[in-house]
């Protein structure tokens, strides 16, 4: 694992720097991993007992290539519906398109948010988060199925493994772990949810083991996967219903980790962020699971109501609970000029004037909102995010991490010295506290990323460090676990370029690394953190000399006037 993070490292940070790589020349570079795809996974994923966790690196290239197939596929082979709706719009005429576009610009409005009550969120999990399923979500099925299948069956199906589908391309599950998920299932029924829970860890055990299909040495790492993924999400269920959503954290994590395409594991994510009153972050896996739903082909428009339903309940939620900043929307249609920035900010100050200590309105990134986004109409309405906050520092923090290209919390200006314990224990109190929310809430609303693909989750990672150097282990595992999720479900959500592939597959092996025992110190997201102190360490070199030299000829000017009017008073 460790050689395989290290690969290239210099290149990958050279190239987050440069950033200079022209569009045509990513997409060959897409192509060309993608075609190749079947060179970068080795021989060794081969191995029938090979842990499921450790195919989770290995399955990022392929992730990368069934993403953009189903991006390309799903609105002819499985949203005709929004597929119809995305020709009609393209359809009118551009002359309606420009005077929406100015009537947009023109009306600097904010979206309200109204409140939703706690009943219907209740009805939300009910229905979506507390279903027994017995069917099995195989990410990589539809690289099975024939063309003629595909149209019955969907590239990302639900498959009834426990009742043994007539579909000869589908994986059949080994008769003991059938057992297993049938006793724990009726457990489940029965509402043993302990009981229930202790069956499931016994069927992942057995999963692990390499008993999870009916012909091992045929079995694909990826289905395996995908069935140790059914299980995880499972274990969530058990756990919330017990009301222990510390326990299910992990277990929602991995569900994600090795399947990320279902998108019931995103909002079971959800449901358990929500009972850790962790608002932002739910409201981030409601979004992607709403996405994930559309891109999988989802056409019950019910369903996709309920799960916007619970995504715009949380962004609700974190912005009535949180202290140390407010915001507003203002839905735009062009690139938003300084003189537009400018009256957002006088508007906000009208609307939250008990927050201008500092107002930032976020440049990087288009923000979107459960009530007006459809996935099926490209791009979808969108907004641009105004942040006002109560601390000037918290705020001016924020804006230069956001600017960043290599993200870096530490504002540690001596590059080669290491962070003292109370200056760690400091720096984890404000960038745990007051950073990290703030960024969790930005992305609540931003599906893509605009720097990198992988920005926001290089922060995460750099705070798990943090966390080690405190000995803080078990909230370690817990964030690193959930930055893997991220890295994992990263390519459905964008197109990513060749070198942000490379730097997600170093990221995901040194995180799984870790997780597995392996030191913190030589990370990637440690190198990039480094690479960050250094240059602000620079920047606050050169600002410092500038600000002397600028002091020294004040003070030249000051007695050159002295000297004048000394002379001309003698």
């Amino acid at each position: 694992m460790e050689s395989a993070s290290n690969t290239g490292l210099g290149n990958i940070i050279n190239k987050v720097c440069q950033n200079e790589t022209s569009p045509k020349a990513n997409a060959s570079r897409e192509r060309t991993v993608a075609a190749n795809k079947l060179n970068d996974i080795p021989e060794a994923l081969q191995e029938v007992k090979k842990h499921p966790w450790e195919t989770a690196v290995e399955n990022v290239m392929e992730r990368i290539k069934m993403a953009k197939n189903g991006k390309e596929k799903q609105s002819h082979d499985l949203d005709r519906a929004g597929f119809k709706r995305k020709l009609e719009s393209e359809e009118k005429p551009a002359v309606k398109k420009e005077a929406r576009m100015l009537e947009l610009d023109n009306q600097l409005a904010t979206m309200p948010l109204p409140h939703i009550p706690l009943k219907s969120l209740m009805d939300v999990e009910i229905k979506l988060v507390y279903i027994d399923e017995e069917d099995i979500t195989y990410e990589f099925v539809g690289s099975m199925a024939s063309t003629s299948t595909q149209s019955t069956c969907r590239d990302v199906e639900i498959v009834d493994s426990l009742s043994a589908p007539n579909f000869s391309f589908l994986p059949q599950i080994d008769k003991w772990l059938q057992v297993a998920l049938k006793d724990a299932s009726t457990c489940y029924r029965q509402k043993k949810y302990a009981v229930a829970a202790g069956q499931f860890r016994t069927a992942l055990e057995l999963c692990s083991k390499g008993a999870a299909l009916g012909k091992p040495f045929d079995a694909s790492p990826q289905d395996i996967s995908s069935i140790a993924s059914f299980i995880e999400t499972k274990l969530v269920t058990c756990y919330l219903r017990m009301r222990k959503p510390d326990l299910a954290l992990n277990h929602s994590h991995r569900s994600i980790i090795l399947n990320p395409a279902y998108f019931l594991n995103h909002l079971r994510q959800a449901a358990v962020f929500r009972w850790l009153e962790r608002y932002s972050e739910a409201a981030r896996s409601a979004m992607i699971a709403d996405y994930m739903y559309w891109l999988s082909g989802g056409s019950e428009q019910h369903i996709s109501k309920l799960i916007k339903l619970y995504w715009q309940a949380m962004i609700e939620e974190a912005i009535t609970r949180e202290e140390y900043f407010s915001v507003m929307y203002t839905p735009f249609a062009t690139k938003a000029k300084t003189d537009k920035i400018d009256k957002m900010k006088e508007a906000f100050s009208k609307k939250h004037p008990d927050y201008v200590e500092y107002i930032y309105t976020d440049p990087h990134g288009l923000h979107i909102l459960p009530q007006t986004v459809d996935w099926a109409s490209l791009p979808p309405q969108q907004y641009l995010l105004t942040l006002g906050f109560k601390n000037k520092d918290v705020g001016k923090f924020l804006e230069k991490i956001s600017s960043k290209k290599l993200p870096s919390f530490s504002e540690h200006r001596a590059p080669f010295s290491p962070l003292t314990r109370e200056e760690s224990v400091r720096h984890l109190e404000t960038v745990g506290k007051k950073i990290l929310p703030i960024m969790d809430f930005i992305r609540g609303t931003k599906l893509t990323e605009s720097f990198s693909a992988c920005s926001g989750v290089i922060e995460r990672l750099q705070y798990a460090s943090l966390l080690s150097r405190l000995q803080r282990i078990k909230e370690q595992s817990q964030v690193i676990n959930q930055a893997m999720a991220e890295l994992a479900t990263i390519p459905y959500l964008q197109d990513i370029s060749q070198q942000d592939a490379e730097l997600l597959q170093s990221l995901m092996a040194d995180a799984m690394d870790t997780l597995e025992g392996g030191s913190d110190k030589e990370r990637v997201w440690n190198k990039i953190q480094k690479v960050g102190i250094i240059e602000d360490f620079l920047y606050h070199l050169e600002d410092s000399f500038l600000k002397t030299k600028k002091l020294r000829t004040a003070r030249r000017q000051k007695m050159k006037m002295k000297r004048l009017q000394s002379v001309q008073q003698s």
